[in-house]
């Protein structure tokens, strides 16, 4: 029996998962004073990430969504990961479902001619920056991101994937 859970392309039947997944890990476990009004594009996934170069995935695990991921198309064959969540249960090397996303993020880069994946991050999240580090992404500075990308509030630590 495989263990995995499955990455799937987002579609509007798996919203309020994913609401519930990010909100609850934002607020919770990190304690970052976030609503979901406060994040606008989690009710425009389709318009807001799937076009151009961006994409949105969640991995399901007995039909509930346990992580997420996007690419946000910022042209010029550059996509911004943004939402990178992983449900407490699921991450580490018995589900892997961190790398599956990634991985399935990265493929789409690659098969849609996209050269960098930037991404901006917390910098409590010390986990998130080792598994980044390993999976190739380098640390950059602030100024070395293209003007468009989007920079949010709490973004202080910023990384870049040259996509091969």
């Amino acid at each position: 029996m495989d263990n995995s859970p499955i990455v799937k392309q987002y579609s509007n039947e798996h919203q309020a998962q994913v609401i519930d997944l990010i909100l609850h890990i934002q607020q919770q476990e990190y304690n970052i004073p976030i609503t979901k009004n406060d994040q606008p594009d989690l009710f425009t996934i389709e318009e807001f990430y799937q076009t151009g170069n961006g994409n949105f995935w969640v991995a399901i695990y007995n039909d509930k969504v346990v992580g997420t991921i996007s690419l946000l198309d910022i042209d010029d064959n550059r996509v911004a990961l943004r939402k990178m969540f992983v449900n407490k249960e699921f991450r580490g090397e018995k589900f892997k479902t961190a790398s599956l996303l990634l991985n399935t993020a990265i493929k789409w880069a690659k098969e849609n001619s996209v050269k960098v994946v930037y991404l901006g991050t917390t910098p409590q999240f010390l986990a998130a920056h080792r598994f980044y580090e390993k999976n190739g992404f380098t640390s950059i500075g602030l100024n070395e991101l293209p003007e468009n990308f989007p920079v949010l509030q709490v973004d202080k630590k910023f990384y870049q994937y040259l996509v091969q």
